[in-house]
């Protein structure tokens, strides 16, 4: 009881207190009946002001120590909660295994998936020697090389080599290698207009007068290739070529030399 009296204050403190209480002008002007209220109500506003500034100080206060562990230990609750409760929330579940099936040896051609079948090109193939190669004659081998050599798909061919080494069997290699290092105008004629060539004949005679005479290893003979062309164009023409054939081999003839290419 001795405590609670020491803590009292009196009420000539209390005066004192209220007397060096700071008013402002508006109050103390008051009429004297409207004196004591205004002064309550001012009191109360600066005791609203004090307690939201203390307020505002602590909010500016840095984070303590035991304030920042706090919420460290929540954020690292709510974590494994989570991990826990939704496994896969968080993306680091077990991996779902996948395994690549492989088809048994008693499956069948009907259980394998269906796959598009390759689609025929549109463009038409060269035509290539079949068959064995027949030199036993000048005129056959000079037939069966020009109209090989006329016949060209550029699409499919891709290059002048690949014409030349279809009709590579019917000329000596020197021949071949040569027209294999040099370029054609008539391939380039042919590419540049979109075209595929077809030989429709081809008409081998002897070379007449102008060019040397046959011999039993050496003859000369003159083709006449008529040319179908489909393109931008749709047109024919005819080449007209002095080719020179040699015994190479028992019963074997091979171009050695071509004019007008």
């Amino acid at each position: 009881m001795a405590k609670n009296e020491e803590n009292e204050t009196s009420p000539d403190e209390w005066r004192e207190i209220l007397a060096s209480f700071q008013y402002p002008d508006d109050v103390k002007g008051a009429p004297r009946r409207q004196r004591a209220g205004a002064k309550r109500a001012h009191r109360a506003q600066v005791r609203r002001d004090t307690a939201e500034w203390v307020r505002e100080q602590r909010r500016r206060e840095p984070l303590r120590p035991v304030g920042a562990a706090l919420i460290l230990a929540l954020i690292l609750a709510l974590g494994l909660g989570a991990r826990w409760i939704w496994p896969g929330l968080l993306g680091d579940g077990p991996a779902t295994k996948v395994t690549a099936t492989t088809p048994t040896p008693t499956q069948t051609a009907d259980d394998k998936p269906n796959s598009p079948e390759p689609q025929p090109s549109s463009a038409e193939p060269s035509t290539s020697p079949t068959g064995a190669v027949d030199l036993t004659k000048p005129e056959r081998v000079a037939e069966e090389a020009i109209r090989i050599y006329y016949t060209r798909n550029p699409p499919v061919d891709r290059t002048h080599k690949t014409v030349v080494e279809r009709a590579a069997p019917y000329m000596a290699d020197s021949l071949a290698l040569n027209l294999m290092g040099n370029s054609d105008p008539a391939w380039d004629r042919l590419v540049s207009r979109g075209g595929v060539s077809t030989v429709r004949t081809v008409k081998v005679t002897p070379a007449g007068t102008d060019l040397p005479g046959d011999t039993p290893v050496r003859v000369w003979r003159t083709t006449t290739a008529t040319i179908d062309v489909k393109g931008y164009e749709t047109y024919s023409e005819t080449a007209t070529l002095h080719v020179e054939l040699m015994l190479t081999g028992e019963d074997e003839w091979r171009i050695t030399r071509i004019l007008g290419l």
